[in-house]
């Protein structure tokens, strides 16, 4: 990943905070035998819910399960590199938000965004201990916060023994992580003030309340 000094986001606990925030990542494998249905060597990309567990290596270890028939989780067996990729707020930025646009009108339209690339040593989980733990521990995390969280054994116990054949586990140790904040840091202090401006305002079509929080957080110095 294009990293500019400035943009970098190296705190682990700020990447962290993005894969917890955002936890649906672009799994990407570049395949030994090539992947199901492409060619040979070619890469493999899917969306899939990931469950970050951060005190099981130094940087993490990331835990997902996809569908037995789709056929990545056989690249990663036969020691396919992984790549996953999480996306956290973005939107685009107008130029009439600048300061510097009245002032000289040397300004063009980009996009801000904030994001983290992973890499690790993957592994395969088809035991049903290893899959009934992921599938609990991902579920709580997303329904803790109802008012009538749905757990997995609210559904027939044998109901969840069909469906856990047909998925597999995936475990991957985080070796390295990267960060990318591009929020507008490389701008005066007045434009930076201005986008923060523009994307708290309800009424712009831009506006992007979490962009706008990060704009005002992050600067360079």
């Amino acid at each position: 990943m294009y990293q500019p000094p400035h943009f970098r986001e190296d705190d682990l606990a700020v990447q962290h905070a993005l894969i917890k925030a955002h936890p649906l990542g672009l799994l990407i494998t570049a395949g030994v035998n090539g992947p199901a249905g492409g060619p040979a060597g070619g890469p493999t990309a899917n969306l899939l819910p990931f469950l970050l567990e951060p005190t099981l290596s130094p940087k993490g270890t990331l835990r997902v399960h996809m569908a037995r028939a789709n056929g990545q989780w056989k690249e990663i067996g036969a020691g396919a590199a992984v790549l996953v990729v999480f996306q956290g707020a973005e939107t685009y930025i107008t130029p009439s938000w600048y300061a510097t646009k009245r002032e000289t009108g040397k300004v063009v339209p980009t996009w801000n965004y904030a994001m983290v690339q992973v890499r690790g040593v993957a592994r395969v989980h088809e035991d049903a201990e290893w899959l009934r733990a992921q599938i609990g521990a991902l579920t709580d995390a997303h329904e803790g916060q109802r008012a009538a969280p749905w757990a997995v054994s609210d559904a027939p116990e044998r109901y969840i023994e069909a469906q856990m054949k047909g998925i597999v586990g995936v475990e991957i140790e985080i070796t390295e992580i990267f960060g990318k904040w591009k929020v507008s840091q490389n701008r005066t202090e007045a434009d930076r003030a201005m986008v923060a401006a523009g994307l708290a305002d309800a009424g712009d079509p831009h506006a992007n309340a979490e962009m706008a929080g990060l704009v005002g957080r992050h600067q360079i110095g």
